[in-house]
């Protein structure tokens, strides 16, 4: 496959990753773009691995991680939220929706990582821990702690359970 052919047909897919890491549209278009000029350039070396989306995908998590270590880009957190909205209320459903993505680009980069790889991706654990360059015992232990982060910030009953 050429490196062409994998952006036409991968291309949208990793923007749409990146801006599930990110929360910010723009933010994830420069990242996405940013990996794959630095993919273009190893595209020989890239191409010849088993699986290279999920050499493509690593670099975007990897690139995105990096990008939250630099002191200069860091945001503050608040913990007050607007009203919340009645159910039924269209409104009121994407404002809660809008609070859990609050919550979630609050987690730290791996438990965000494994959360998106895993429900938005739909990747099994296995694939994860390749991404990641972790175990997939370590994918679960980030999914874990961040599912009872998550449960926990919203007021939600902790459950046991290995997957949710």
């Amino acid at each position: 496959m050429t490196f062409e052919e994998y952006v036409g047909s991968r291309g949208p897919a990793l923007i749409r990753l990146a801006r599930l890491l990110t929360g910010d549209q723009h933010r994830a278009e420069d990242l996405t773009q940013d990996v794959l000029a630095k993919a273009y350039l190893h595209w020989r070396k890239i191409s010849r691995v088993d699986r290279p989306d999920v050499y493509v995908r690593r670099m975007l998590v990897n690139a995105n991680a990096s990008w939250w270590r630099r002191r200069s880009n860091r945001e503050q957190a608040t913990d007050t939220f607007a009203e919340r909205a009645q159910p039924g209320d269209l409104g009121g459903e994407t404002a809660t929706r809008d609070e859990m993505w609050r919550l979630i680009l609050g987690l730290p980069d791996r438990q965000r990582a494994v959360l998106v790889l895993r429900y938005y991706e739909d990747l099994d654990d296995a694939t994860i821990a390749q991404i990641l360059d972790c175990s997939p015992v370590t994918v679960r232990t980030h999914a874990m702690r961040a599912l009872a982060h998550l449960r926990e910030r919203v007021g939600a009953p902790i459950t046991n359970g290995s997957r949710p």
